[in-house]
Parts: structure tokens; C-alpha cells; sequence
């Protein structure tokens, strides 16, 4: 017997599921220095912590359709929470940094399924003039989780301990799979299905396209990039693993995806603003709390809160995007949106040193607003013209692609920031000189001040460190301020290419929701 069931209560262990997981990818940051101080490694060993688990994400993303077929996707999607739940213990218990990675591993694994399951689901629940609303929702998770991990992850590290950020996830996790257990039901594409192969070749030039593609965004800035011989070489596997991949999708059939879903325009077109917006996202994520902490003194707590007004924006515009979504054009609401992440970016593309919390608190509060009414109606977009039946598929690559932007937009800032700060340390060093007499008036009048406490020849010296110092936090923040710029002209760019999606049908039929008892 099918009882019927409001969508919205189905949707409860949906999203518990998807704020554990999107929570997970940036509440570990800022507890970093503690797990590399507990297993006595340095700070670049530890960021395999959070490269481990990025890893196995993006693998599994693809492969979820393939799972489903395999398991049925209800009970894939079950076992998918209590992997990462079980993840979760054992990444709070390990004393080692072996194990921490392998617990990682496990946990990426776990969750990679829960995103595009349940952005399917939502999607095949929710139609006509509730899909936005339900998309409101569903982006809640995705965009607030991230901006809120570093606060939570700074605060419970500070008044607990870093395992704690872990073990947080147990419970939550436990609920959300009984809930799902009750509430989720299956229609008939996604049941188990018989005689379901597995695609070997695609899943071993996936595992190791994602495996060294990351690892080259993850060292590449460290290692110089192509100045690095094992950076040329991994970046020509991780190419060649690529193509022979998309090559074994297109030629071969029971594949891990069906990248037929890319010849619907407005899939195709949505999915590669969704990645830009993601790389955006994640790459001011990371901007904003370095610059914080390491040009204005912020702990981490507090460059965590600073992150806050972000996620305050994204919550009101998701709020007011589900109330009049049906009534404009969603291409409008996407293009507003990024022209106000764009001024926000270009705002904070103007800061200095002497600036007061609220030169921080606006153009964020602005860059969240935009970042909540461009990806509402852009997710919808682009998966309008899909079948409910390719959705499952769809939200797989769809998130793997996003997955990958955010990895390529957080190399390339931190790429960006060490390039920037070395060309304008180039320029600035030219200026010191002594035919120059702002800098030997500051000479003279320094060292005259050091002179006090040090012998003549020591001030001198003392004199001309602070002076370099001071050229070193000026080229730093420039570099800053160059990559909340470019940010901003990256959103204005992409504009343009919104206008060639289809508008949104209002019109389309309801679904409805049965439960299987």
C-alpha cells in the first residue's frame, strides 16, 4: 500500500544529509594546524586531509547513477549517510595521520552520493510553481554550509576539541538515515535494475583523471607549477586519463555516465555557469579569512563571524527567490544576482588596512544576496528541459563538474595571490632608493627612532627590515585586492551567457510523492 506524504516533510532527511556533507568540506580548515599539531606533521602534509576527501567526492559523484542501478537508489542513498556517518566517528578517533586520511577517504566516499541523489529527488518532487521554492531550500544547504563551517569548525575547536567537528556529524547523520528509511520512496527508474555491468575502464581513467588533477591544483602553487618536472608529468596523465575517459563514456555502452544529458542546451550552458559560480565561491571563501587573518590580525573564530553576513545575504535572497520566482523571469533573478556578487567583489576589491568591520560586513552581506538569487533559479534552469528520469545522472555530472571548479577556482586564487605579491613587491622594491626622498626621509626619521635603544649601525639595519616589512604587507594586500577584482569581472563576464538559456516553464505539471509502507 502507497500513502501520500507532503514533499516537504520527504525533503527533512534530504537536506540533514546534505548540510552534514557540504558542512564537512570547509569545517575542517580552520582546525587544520590543530590535526597537524596532534599528529606532529607539517601544515602541508595535513592538507591531505582535506585533499583525501575532495578525491574520493569526485569520484564517487559520477558513479552515482551507476549505484543506483546496482542498489536501488533509496537504499544507496541510506548507505551512503551511514558510511559517512561511520566516516565521521572514525576521523574524530584515529591518533594518526594514516588513518585520518583513510577515515577521510571513507567519509568522501560516503557523501559524494548524498548531493546529487538528493538534488534529484527534490527535483522529481517538486514542480511547477513549488520547484523554486524547493530549490530555495535545497540551496540553503549548499551555499550556507560552506560560509558557516569555518565559524562552527573555529568555535568548537576553540572551546572543545577538533574531533568534535566530526563527531557532530554521528547523530545527525543516524537520524537522517532512519528518516530516509521512512520517507523516501523509489519510483520505477530508480529501482534496482538487473544485469547492471560495471565499467572498469571508466571507473580506473576517472579515479586517476580526479586523483592527479587534484593533487597538481592541490601542489602545483608550492612546487612553481610547470617548473616542477612531476607537475608536467602528472598534469599529462591526468589529461590523457581525461580524454581516454569522456572517450570510453561516448564509445562504449553500460557506462558509469550517460553524457548524452549535455546535448540539452540549457543542462549544458546552466551546468557551466553553476562551475564559475562555484569556483567563485570557493575562491573567495578562501581570500577572505587569509586576508583577515593573516593582513588584520583575526582569529579564526573571528574571520569565521566576518564570513557570517555572507550567509545572512544568501538566507534572505533564497527566501525572497522562493516567493517570486514564478513571477519573473529566472534568467533575470541569475543575472541580478551575479552583477551584485560582482559589485560585492569589486567592493572588496577596494580595501586597505585601516578599514572598520563594516567595510567587510557590506560588500560580504552583498556577494551572499547575489550568490542566494543567482543559483536558485540557475539551478532550475538547468535542469527544466531534463526527464525525471536522467536526473539522477544529470545531478552527478553536474556535481562532479562543480566539485572541479571549486578545486580549479582555490588553486588558482592561491596561485594568484603568491603572483600578484611577488610582481608588486617588484615594482615597490624600485622605488626604495636614496634619490628618492619620501624613502630617505623615512630612513633617516626611523632609524633616528631606533637609534634610541640600538648602536647607530644596528638602527640603521632595523630601519630598513620594517621598511621592507611594510613593502611586503602593502604587495600582499594589492595581490588581495587584485584577486576580489578579478572575482568581480569573472561574474560580469559570464552574464551574457545566462540569456542563452531557455526560460523556465511555470506552467509545468505538479508531481506528487508516494511513500512505500
Amino acid at each position: 500500500m502507497k500513502a501520500r506524504i507532503n514533499p516537504w516533510i520527504a525533503s527533512i532527511p534530504l537536506m540533514l544529509a546534505v548540510f552534514i556533507y557540504v558542512l564537512d568540506g570547509t569545517i575542517a580548515n580552520v582546525a587544520l594546524p590543530h590535526m597537524a599539531g596532534t599528529f606532529s606533521v607539517t601544515r602541508d602534509e595535513s592538507m591531505w586531509i582535506l585533499t583525501s576527501y575532495m578525491i574520493a567526492c569526485g569520484i564517487m559523484v559520477p558513479m552515482v547513477d551507476w549505484f543506483c542501478k546496482l542498489l536501488g537508489r533509496k537504499l544507496f542513498f541510506i548507505i551512503s549517510i551511514l558510511v559517512f556517518t561511520g566516516a565521521s566517528m572514525l576521523c574524530g578517533m584515529v591518533n594518526n595521520i594514516e588513518l585520518m586520511i583513510l577515515a577521510r577517504i571513507l567519509q568522501g566516499a560516503g557523501g559524494g552520493g548524498i548531493l546529487p541523489i538528493t538534488q534529484a529527488i527534490m527535483m522529481e518532487n517538486f514542480q511547477g510553481d513549488e520547484r523554486p521554492k524547493a530549490m530555495a531550500v535545497f540551496g540553503l544547504g549548499i551555499i550556507l554550509a560552506p560560509v558557516i563551517g569555518p565559524t562552527l569548525g573555529g568555535w568548537i575547536t576553540d572551546n572543545w576539541n577538533w574531533p568534535w567537528i566530526f563527531y557532530i556529524n554521528v547523530p545527525i547523520g543516524l537520524v537522517a538515515a532512519w528518516l530516509s528509511q521512512k520517507l523516501i520512496f523509489d519510483p520505477k527508474y530508480a529501482r534496482k535494475q538487473k544485469n547492471v555491468r560495471t565499467d572498469k575502464t571508466g571507473f580506473f581513467t576517472l579515479a586517476v583523471w580526479l586523483v592527479t588533477l587534484q593533487v597538481v591544483l592541490d601542489k602545483g602553487n608550492t612546487a612553481d607549477w610547470f617548473n616542477a618536472p612531476w607537475v608536467r608529468w602528472a598534469t599529462l596523465v591526468s589529461c590523457i586519463a581525461a580524454a581516454l575517459f569522456f572517450w570510453s563514456q561516448l564509445k562504449r555502452k553500460d557506462t558509469l555516465v550517460d553524457l548524452g544529458v549535455f546535448r540539452d542546451k540549457n543542462f549544458a550552458m546552466g551546468t557551466f555557469i553553476q562551475v564559475v559560480i562555484q569556483a567563485v565561491l570557493y575562491a573567495s571563501l578562501v581570500l577572505l579569512p587569509q586576508f583577515l587573518q593573516g593582513l588584520m590580525g583575526y582569529t579564526a573564530y573571528l574571520s569565521g563571524m566576518a564570513v557570517m553576513p555572507r550567509g545572512i545575504g544568501s538566507l534572505i535572497s533564497m527566501s525572497i527567490c522562493g516567493a517570486i520566482a514564478n513571477k519573473m523571469d529566472a534568467r533575470w533573478l541569475t543575472v541580478i544576482g551575479l552583477a551584485l556578487v560582482g559589485v560585492g567583489s569589486l567592493i572588496m576589491g577596494e580595501l586597505n588596512l585601516q578599514i572598520a568591520n563594516k567595510n567587510i560586513i557590506i560588500p560580504n552581506f552583498i556577494m551572499g544576496f547575489g550568490l542566494g538569487l543567482a543559483m536558485i533559479p540557475l539551478m532550475s534552469a538547468t535542469v527544466q528541459t531534463l526527464t525525471n528520469e536522467q536526473m539522477t545522472n544529470a545531478s552527478g555530472l553536474n556535481n562532479l563538474l562543480k566539485t572541479i571548479g571549486g578545486a580549479i577556482g582555490t588553486s588558482l586564487v592561491a596561485t594568484a595571490l603568491t603572483r600578484y605579491a611577488q610582481i608588486h613587491q617588484h615594482f615597490m622594491v624600485g622605488h626604495l632608493h636614496e634619490l628618492n626622498p619620501v624613502f630617505t626621509e623615512k630612513m633617516q626619521a626611523m632609524t633616528g627612532a631606533f637609534s634610541q635603544i640600538a648602536h647607530p649601525a644596528v638602527a640603521h639595519e632595523m630601519a630598513g627590515a620594517m621598511i621592507y616589512n611594510q613593502l611586503l604587507q602593502q604587495a600582499t594586500l594589492w595581490a588581495f585586492m587584485d584577486a576580489f577584482r578579478i572575482i568581480g569581472i569573472i561574474c560580469f563576464a559570464i552574464i551574457p551567457l545566462v540569456f542563452l538559456l531557455k526560460p523556465v516553464d511555470k506552467n509545468a505539471p505538479a508531481a506528487e510523492i508516494s511513500i512505500g509502507h
